[in-house]
């Protein structure tokens, strides 16, 4: 099979056009589709976060020639391919050993059942969901009524949820909670914070929050659970693999880079 017939598949569950409408309604930049084509057969598929060295090792140890990731292998365009870059030694390698590489980006974050909505699902929304950029084909960013409980009792069962040990909690422990807002990856800024304020939320989950936002949330009265990158993405990320598995028509798996959860 080849890799374009691979694509189209992925692309009818999850279109880049999805990535395409975020832009055009909010701006901003993306690189998902096809980034490499070796144009070989697809003998199986790898699923991974990121294009890291520990994908590829796993693909060619399943005899697989495609790696699948969420985050764009190729962000920005790039000058030059050197050996003795990091980024330029993950494409080589990958090149070299005849793997393709599949990014699906900013489609898989706003897509209904994405990676935004996945991370909700790990916080523990009920009822019914309020998105905070919404557009034709999408949303990101989730605002939702959660289980009453203390801010301890929450960040642990997300922790849990996330199959993550690493956090930074700001806010008072032991207050209770009822409302939260999330946005998975690095997704909060000024608007974030003021659409999860309007809807009454009491507590904000994302990743790579700047300090200034982390300030702006506490002062009003957000407690801040800030994940690292990989953790808010993964378990989403990992459901979709689940839901593609079956239809791609080749052996796929699942590659973890744990010591980034």
């Amino acid at each position: 099979m080849k890799l374009k017939e691979i694509y189209d598949k992925i692309d009818a569950l999850y279109p880049k056009k999805v990535s395409d409408d975020y832009i055009a309604a909010f701006g901003g930049h993306d690189n998902s589709g096809i980034l490499i084509d070796a144009g070989k057969d697809i003998t199986g598929a790898v699923f991974s976060l990121d294009l890291s060295q520990g994908a590829i090792d796993a693909a060619i140890k399943a005899g697989a020639n495609l790696i699948v990731t969420h985050h764009p292998a190729i962000f920005f365009p790039i000058a030059n391919l050197r050996a003795d870059d990091a980024l330029g030694a993950r494409l080589l390698r990958a090149i070299e050993a005849g793997i393709g590489v599949v990014s699906m980006h900013l489609n898989l974050d706003c897509a209904a059942g994405g990676i935004d909505e996945s991370l909700a699902e790990a916080v523990g929304a009920q009822g019914e969901i309020h998105v905070c950029e919404r557009f034709e084909s999408g949303g990101y960013g989730r605002i939702y009524t959660i289980k009453k409980q203390t801010f301890s009792q929450f960040a642990a069962s997300l922790l849990q949820a996330l199959n993550t040990h690493r956090a930074f909690l700001y806010g008072a422990e032991a207050e209770e909670i009822g409302k939260a807002a999330s946005f998975c990856g690095a997704g909060v800024d000024a608007g974030a914070i003021a659409a999860a304020k309007r809807c009454g939320a009491n507590a904000i989950v994302s990743a790579d929050i700047k300090h200034n936002f982390i300030c702006d949330a506490l002062e009003s009265g957000l407690k801040v659970v800030q994940l690292t990158h990989y953790a808010s993405e993964n378990y989403g990320f990992k459901k979709i693999y689940q839901h593609l598995k079956d239809v791609l028509g080749v052996p796929c798996a699942y590659h973890e880079d744990k010591c980034m959860l």
